[in-house]
């Protein structure tokens, strides 16, 4: 059984809870009942013994000897990530990342669901960005309030994250989503997951040769 914990999970560990997700979903899909930290860990190119100790920050899983019943231990990570329900979130700014964003079919299979878009050019308000018609964004505090929503997928420029993403804090915002190329400030009870594919390309440059 296993028991949620009120003690401090380390982000990393946390961040590395949806991969192993994603992976033992593509086992169960491919007809695995079972796995273990060192098959889970050859797919994913980390150690078992790191697989054991992010897994028992929240209890027990699995016996030893015996491994993970796969069905058991994927409702369990979609409970401790909180993602055995919906959740709604807004996006802000339509530009051509925004557009491809609000097209993306895969969120509603990870557990989330885009409600409203929100962009502040008055040629983009009120027309149609694949299922979404685009809201005033002078609107979106009402809006989001009114719909109780804790999420925001950030998409404007580096310019204007930092305004927007003051925005989303006074509307309720309590996670932010950042695409946009700038450290965003918010208070401490904000989460803010950074998006920079720059970033990420530079830091695979460092192993070419």
């Amino acid at each position: 059984m296993v028991k949620m914990t009120d003690k401090l999970i380390p982000d990393i560990v946390v961040g590395r809870l949806p991969r192993y997700l994603r992976a033992i979903q593509q086992m169960s899909k491919e007809g695995f009942q079972t796995t273990s930290s060192q098959v889970l860990g050859e797919r994913l190119g980390i150690s078992a013994a790191q697989i054991r100790k992010d897994l028992s920050q929240f209890g027990e899983f699995g016996k030893q000897g015996t491994g993970y019943p796969i069905p058991y231990l994927i409702q369990q990570l979609q409970h401790i990530l909180k993602i055995n329900r919906k959740w709604e979130m807004v996006l802000v700014g339509v530009g051509d990342l925004g557009h491809a964003i609000a097209r993306y079919q895969g969120f509603a299979n990870g557990g989330f669901h885009i409600t409203m878009v929100f962009d502040n050019d008055p040629k983009k308000i009120g027309s149609q960005v694949g299922d979404y018609i685009v809201k005033d964004i002078a609107l979106l505090d009402q809006n989001v309030r009114a719909a109780g929503i804790k999420i925001a997928m950030l998409t404007v420029p580096a310019s204007e994250a930092q305004t927007v993403a003051d925005c989303l804090v006074q509307s309720g915002i309590q996670s932010i989503l950042n695409y946009a190329p700038v450290t965003l400030t918010v208070p401490p009870h904000v989460h803010v997951q950074n998006i920079d594919p720059v970033i990420n390309l530079q830091r695979m440059t460092y192993y070419l040769d």
